[in-house]
């Protein structure tokens, strides 16, 4: 390999270096694999071999997570797994207008965690849900729409900028209905909304959550119990949107009241509205266009933070719905000959 091919990746402090590179150079291992390059390790420097290309993005992996460790937060596997996704070449453009934004640190820090993006797409997310007022976050699972959402929520209220959170879903799930659940309505929603209760709780200390649900200073709720209310000084989240009607999901916009915000998030290849029915979703996104105020970010299956494989079998679906389309379209009519 020519010697421009080699990279020296110099870091101050010794100890932080041995961090980086994880126990028996684990994240270095990582590294290596997503970004397909070759990493040695001693003493404060860490040596790239690669193309030019691969090279330079490993380095800027590299200097993020050792950024990370300066302020002094833990580097885990899957940090490592989303530095690498930031790095990609297809990332660059969106990273560097998240990065360069306003100057701002767009981590979200709550009792228990602190959130940094993982996918491009994430990075997008977090700059969209710092500066519009309604937020619309599209794609599938797997890609952090719902907990950034609530991270973002928990971390307002701990500041004292929003007062409630309001946490919402449409109580819609492949057909089943709420009537032949077994229990009170308590128990009839709560399996719709464990999502949501799942995010609560690891932003935050149990025994918090439970005293700021009882307070209603966080309130989960189906979207039905929105109805004729004005929510003021509020961080509002509408989870799966895509199960709403155009009716529903009108309603629950216009609950926004003053010094409040608000997230819908949803995935339009995954509605479970009765065939025929137009996703409030897809109805909204039309309706509403560019209106001052309103962001819109759209994920990919580059953008899921879950199990590797989660995102090659999003893909995978992908690949094929995109067939399908293709097959489905009417033949062009051949032109006509001249005679």
């Amino acid at each position: 390999m020519s010697e421009a091919n080699h990279l020296a990746c110099e870091f101050s402090d010794n100890g932080l270096v041995q961090q980086l590179v994880g126990p028996l150079n684990g994240n270095l291992t990582r590294l290596e694999q997503r970004l397909d390059v070759v990493l040695h390790s001693r003493g404060n420097t860490v040596t790239i071999e690669g193309p030019p290309v691969r090279a330079a993005r490993a380095e800027a992996a590299l200097r993020r997570l050792y950024r990370r460790l300066l302020e002094g937060l833990p580097v885990e596997s899957g940090d490592v797994d989303g530095v690498a996704r930031l790095v990609q070449e297809k990332a660059q453009e969106r990273l560097m207008q998240a990065d360069d934004g306003a100057g701002e640190d767009l981590s979200i820090r709550t009792r228990k965690r602190h959130i940094s993006a993982r996918s491009p797409g994430q990075a997008a997310y977090l700059q969209a849900l710092q500066t519009c007022e309604l937020v619309f976050a599209l794609g599938p699972a797997g890609t952090g729409k719902t907990y950034l959402a609530v991270a973002k929520a928990v971390a307002l209220k701990v500041a004292g900028t929003v007062d409630r959170i309001i946490l919402s879903r449409p109580a819609v799930e492949a057909g089943e209905r709420l009537g032949f659940l077994p229990g009170d309505m308590r128990e009839k929603i709560d399996p719709y909304l464990r999502p949501l209760y799942d995010a609560l709780y690891d932003m935050l200390p149990g025994d918090y959550v439970a005293r700021l649900l009882l307070s209603g200073e966080i309130e989960v709720a189906p979207l039905a119990f929105m109805r004729g209310r004005t929510l003021n000084s509020a961080f509002i989240i509408l989870d799966e949107a895509q199960n709403t009607t155009p009716m529903q999901i009108k309603m629950a916009l216009t609950r926004m009241g003053e010094n409040s915000r608000m997230v819908v998030t949803g995935d339009l290849s995954q509605i479970d509205l009765p065939s025929g029915n137009k996703s409030g979703l897809a109805d909204a996104l039309e309706t509403l266009g560019d209106l001052k105020g309103v962001g819109r970010v759209s994920f990919t299956h580059v953008d899921v933070v879950r199990h590797d494989l989660v995102a090659r079998i999003v893909e995978a679906y992908d690949k094929r719905d995109a067939k399908r389309l293709e097959a489905a379209k009417p033949p062009s009519a051949p032109a006509s000959k001249r005679e």
